[in-house]
């Protein structure tokens, strides 16, 4: 039996994808956040969708488009970009 993969915290499970959505203070911590996360996309070779709006606000959306489904590799990432926040207090708002 395949062991089930748990959901990193603030992530939600929608169908295929891992969606997260964040705001930030300023337009500067949203863009930063996002190219931390697009580095560590490169690392995996492994890439959210992104979408910034209204400045501040944004939704990170994670799949295996090949597979079409989740797989370890999702949560990985989902994973890693959680670190992000804990470690260098770059909570959103």
């Amino acid at each position: 039996m395949p062991q089930k993969l748990k959901v990193p915290k603030g992530w939600k499970k929608e169908g295929k994808w891992l969606v997260r959505k964040y705001k930030f203070k300023t337009f500067l911590q949203a863009l930063g956040f996002l190219n931390i996360v697009g580095t560590i996309g490169e690392e995996l070779m492994h890439h959210p969708d992104a979408h910034l709006e209204n400045y501040n606000n944004l939704t990170l959306k994670i799949t295996s488009h090949r597979q079409g489904k989740l797989t370890q590799k999702d949560f990985e990432l989902a994973g890693r970009i959680e670190k992000i926040l804990s470690k260098d207090n770059r909570s959103p708002v």
